[in-house]
């Protein structure tokens, strides 16, 4: 039995695949011991109490949902650098959950799209909202047009509030169909 597995990862990793990686894995561990030496310091009893000094907190809520559990974000010279749960927040009494602890890693993901884009010619360009607008408008009324209103469907979301929602299945009942449902169930 172990024979059989020795000879499938055998037919998995070649010799010359092996000894590749045996020699990158050797240069990382040799290169690895200098790059550390001298690199870091301990922190100071300062740094520990107050990374960010000159930081101002601001009281926010997490829009992951539409809940609204309350955040502390602390930022400083405009950059969002660290948050806390609100303690005092009437509806999340100082709690949330694992996506609102992680709401500063949204806020400051690099692949995080902040304005309108459109691919064109397999590159993607930045557009403005005006145009981004006309656009969806004229693709919403040309399918309306060719194929019909129950040729689109609306979607909500968990991270609309009530109100939201009811503007959503107005403007899909004002676009002519009843094909409106909820993000979650797809």
């Amino acid at each position: 039995m172990q024979e059989s597995a020795t000879r499938v990862l055998a037919h998995k990793v070649g010799r010359r695949s092996f000894l590749k990686m045996a020699a990158v894995a050797g240069a990382f561990g040799a290169t690895s011991g200098f790059a550390s030496s001298g690199a870091t310091r301990s922190a100071t009893e300062e740094e520990v109490k107050n990374p960010f000094p000159g930081s101002k907190f601001v009281k926010t809520i997490c829009s992951s949902c539409s809940v609204g559990c309350g955040v502390i974000a602390e930022v400083q010279n405009g950059v969002w650098v660290r948050q806390e749960v609100a303690q005092d927040h009437p509806i999340s009494l100082g709690g949330h959950c694992c996506k609102g602890a992680g709401m500063i890693d949204l806020v400051r993901a690099e692949t995080r799209v902040k304005y309108p884009m459109v691919k064109e010619k397999g590159q993607w360009k930045r557009i403005s909202w005006d145009v981004a607008l006309d656009r969806i408008s004229a693709k919403l009324s040309d399918l309306k047009k060719n194929d019909g209103p129950d040729s689109v469907m609306f979607l909500g979301s968990a991270k609309v509030s009530n109100e939201q929602a009811y503007y959503i299945r107005k403007f899909a009942a004002m676009f002519g169909t009843n094909n409106m449902d909820h993000q979650a169930r797809i």
